[in-house]
């Protein structure tokens, strides 16, 4: 279509799942036509939309949409420094609204521009948390019921049942012999307490429990959160070997990727890796020297479909597949551009799911269907998925820094979340 122009670019913020949520809306001067994206930061949720806002939309406005391209390129350089996940969500917000006009445009859904399907359905994975290896144990046998194939399963502390403090860890860890978490000093700073020494000793003690219980007919993943020193995530790595995890998801922080190195060298476990990644170029190195398995990517962090697609060529042409990341902090509209990445992608891993609310799926209609541990994308052009903005503004954002970031050890020291 000749002339075709951005004419307005606006964020929607809404909370309908108790979550804080950014969504750029990008109309243009076609009637009709406008696109969506997932700009969610939800630890800075108004900064996002200043970003996209005061920044981003004078950016755009007069450009044709359609060069997707072109703006991303020049969009994550305009601001000169780059890479940093502030803008990085604001440039992904706008990048998926690019593809989902596009989509509406050539009348095909995005995964139909990205190559077409490469598998019908798209397998999922869910959290399977609690306070002991009996109640993760009977979590999971209800995802089993409900069809899944695939879980994460985390005791107590991090995705447990509370992580208030270390009262949580001393109730759970009190049925395992010979762990015992650390006392705090006599005043304790405010904060979400871990032990990490413990946590160590109790995941081995978690999956021989559910190995034991629930047999090899079933997949499972843990995510360490990068809450561990090094040599603590080989030896965990090491000890989980005999009981045939999918994948350990981020068992080192960022800074410390050279030790992956080590943990390659002693253990089989495959390893995913990247969920705190900014920027693509991180994952290079990981994969060049085959360090992992799995891309643990947050889309809308890294810029969005443009170059997620990027990443998941390149992981294909070096053995490593997809898994990209789907917490409750993404908005449904990143849920589905995960989804056509997945749809797309030949070397598909797995894909996390975080359950929808009612009052998500009302204010966004055209959410996926789940059936049976698997995700269905209609096939509406673009993205296929809506907001309804009246709807949206019903649940305002709150804002504030998320009480979970604030993790300290039993002495007081601050930690990674």
């Amino acid at each position: 279509m000749s002339n075709l122009k951005i004419t307005n670019v606006k964020t929607i913020l809404t909370a309908p799942g108790g979550i804080d949520l950014a969504v750029v809306k990008i109309e243009t001067n076609e009637p009709g036509l406008y696109g969506l994206g997932c700009a969610t930061f939800t630890q800075r949720i108004f900064a996002v939309k200043s970003a996209i806002d005061e920044y981003m939309a004078p950016f755009l406005v007069g450009k044709d949409p359609t060069r997707i391209e072109d703006i991303w390129q020049s969009g994550v350089v305009s601001g000169y420094w780059r890479n940093g996940p502030l803008m990085n969500n604001a440039l992904s917000g706008v990048d998926m609204a690019l593809w989902d006009i596009k989509g509406k445009l050539a009348g095909m859904p995005v995964y139909d521009l990205l190559g077409g399907k490469c598998r019908d359905g798209i397998p999922l994975y869910c959290h399977t948390d609690g306070g002991d290896e009996v109640e993760v144990e009977d979590n999971i046998r209800a995802r089993m019921e409900e069809g899944y194939q695939y879980v994460r399963c985390q005791m107590g502390m991090y995705g447990g049942a509370g992580t208030d403090d270390l009262k949580l860890i001393a109730t759970q860890l009190a049925r395992a012999k010979n762990i015992q978490p650390k006392r705090s000093p006599r005043s304790k700073t405010p904060g979400i307490y871990f032990d990490p020494d413990a946590y160590a000793k109790s995941v081995p003690r978690l999956f021989d429990h559910l190995r034991n219980k629930l047999g090899f007919g079933i997949e499972f993943i843990h995510d360490v959160h990068e809450r561990v020193t090094p040599v603590t995530a080989i030896n965990l790595a090491k000890t989980l070997e005999q009981y045939q995890l999918f994948y350990l998801e981020d068992p080192v922080a960022p800074e410390n990727i050279d030790w992956l190195k080590m943990l390659r060298q002693q253990s089989s476990t495959p390893i995913s890796m990247g969920e705190l990644f900014v920027n693509v170029n991180e994952w290079k190195p990981l994969i060049d020297n085959r360090l992992i398995d799995y891309i643990r990517c947050h889309v809308s962090t890294i810029g969005g479909i443009t170059p997620a697609r990027k990443l998941a060529v390149y992981s294909e042409l070096n053995g490593v597949r997809t898994a990209w990341h789907g917490p409750g902090d993404i908005s449904p509209v990143g849920v589905c551009a995960n989804m056509h990445l997945d749809l797309s992608s030949p070397n598909f891993g797995i894909q996390e799911y975080t359950p929808m609310n009612d009052a998500l799926r009302d204010v966004f209609p055209g959410c996926p269907e789940i059936d049976h541990g698997y995700a269905y994308l209609n096939d509406k052009p673009g993205l296929g998925i809506d907001i309804d903005e009246a709807k949206a503004a019903k649940y305002p954002c709150e804002g504030g820094i998320p009480s979970w970031t604030m993790a300290r050890t039993p002495d007081g020291t601050a930690s990674r979340p």
